[in-house]
């Protein structure tokens, strides 16, 4: 990798916070509170916010829900922080409409998520995420790859193809494994901003070339992620492992079950009123509540 490569900046920032969605008592969505978490987050250290994404429980939110969300956090934010907003659908139509109204609400950037359960070939992505790209021309899209949630995996090769869409700027890396960056940046080189879609493997990816993280964790240990970053591209490699290790039990204790619902629980516990998840997920069994406990109490988080 080259020294440009890892001193390039990205274009939504290195930190991105995946964020949850709040819930009130009766189950509604706390718009309020989603204004006061995201700048929250920001203060913590963030980049950058997505809203409505795996994270902020897209698939049990309305559509006029999801567009309320983008609107109150790029309202309260203003020019704080890059907001993108989750447009994905296995609904090609569908996820045009979205991006589209993403781009007219002023968001920063779209995250759209390769289509789920229909399971298109390869030629199909293609085509799902051009005709996205260009029906909103002037949005920067990052393209999501998160095979174990979606079925299927989009390949190198055509990520390469719509690299010449000028709006398909990054690419949030979620399979599980290092050798999806470094196949992505033989295909793409380096105008391809790749972030790491797994707060366990920010630091392996960085080394292989991704720029940030779209991360869960951050709403937690923002300023430590910031660190492991900083660190890393200081050349202080021994800092950003330390750091790396020592967070390790937290990461695993927030992916001990399904996304959100461990970090949903862990926000309640440090005083955050952001409710249970939506059904079908559940609230997170008293077992996995006290070891996480255990792990936000050692780390002094309450």
């Amino acid at each position: 990798m080259s020294k440009s490569a890892l001193l390039s900046p990205a274009p939504f920032g290195r930190i991105l916070t995946a964020m949850v969605t709040p819930f009130d008592e009766t189950g509604r969505v706390d718009y309020g509170l989603a204004a006061d978490l995201a700048n929250y987050l920001v203060d913590q250290g963030s980049d950058g916010i997505v809203v409505c994404g795996t994270t902020g429980e897209s698939p049990t939110l309305t559509w006029q829900e999801q567009q309320k969300m983008l609107e109150t956090v790029r309202n309260s934010l203003g020019s704080r922080a890059k907001v993108l907003a989750g447009t994905g659908s296995n609904s090609t139509s569908e996820a045009i409409e979205a991006t589209k109204e993403a781009a007219n609400s002023g968001a920063d950037g779209a995250l759209v998520v390769v289509p789920y359960y229909n399971k298109p070939p390869q030629e199909g992505l293609e085509v799902h995420f051009r005709s996205i790209a260009n029906a909103a021309p002037k949005l920067p899209l990052m393209l999501y790859n998160i095979p174990g949630r979606t079925g299927c995996s989009i390949s190198p090769s055509i990520v390469s193809k719509l690299m010449d869409c000028s709006n398909v700027v990054s690419f949030k890396a979620a399979s599980g494994t290092t050798e999806e960056v470094t196949q992505l940046r033989n295909y793409c080189g380096e105008g391809l901003a790749i972030y790491s879609g797994d707060d366990a493997l920010l630091l392996p990816m960085l080394s292989v070339g991704a720029v940030g993280v779209v991360s869960v964790a951050s709403h937690l240990v923002g300023p430590s992620l910031k660190k492991i970053i900083e660190s890393f591209l200081e050349g202080k490699y021994a800092e950003a492992l330390y750091l790396h290790e020592k967070l390790q039990p937290l990461f695993k204790s927030l992916f001990a079950t399904t996304n959100p619902i461990p970090i949903k629980t862990a926000l309640q516990l440090i005083g955050w009123s952001v409710g249970p998840p939506r059904s079908p997920l559940v609230s997170l069994n008293s077992e996995m509540k006290e070891e996480l406990l255990k792990i936000l109490s050692s780390m002094r988080l309450i």
